[in-house]
């Protein structure tokens, strides 16, 4: 599977933003999907994980409570919903496939997210 991500921005501290993951090739809804970050001058990050049937969405500390994962197998399309950013959520993110602690960046771009005032 291909993924390709969009919807990063630049927003100020406590706005929101919601980055789309699009997967292009078959049988899409038999792939976990992971969002990770690379902040400037630090290493990857993983941020959240969810099923392929859409179930057991899973959050790192950080994310819990502000960031939402989601979704649309029939678009094949993951979502992610982050609200009350902070300026430490500022970098690259990437979807992956896989769930946490294994995961696969298919060679995509990313979309850069920046929350300054």
């Amino acid at each position: 599977v291909k993924l390709v991500e969009s919807g990063g921005g630049t927003v100020q501290p406590g706005g929101s933003l919601k980055l789309s993951c699009l997967g292009s090739g078959s049988a899409f809804d038999s792939y976990s999907i992971t969002w990770v970050r690379q902040a400037p001058g630090k290493g990857m990050e993983w941020v959240s994980s969810i099923l392929g049937d859409g179930s057991s969405p899973d959050y790192e500390d950080f994310a819990e409570g502000r960031f939402t994962i989601s979704r649309d197998n029939a678009k094949s399309a993951v979502f992610l919903q982050m609200n009350n950013l902070k300026p430490e959520d500022t970098g690259l993110y990437y979807c992956a496939t896989g769930v946490r602690g294994n995961w696969h960046i298919r060679g995509s771009r990313g979309t850069q997210v920046t929350v300054s005032s």
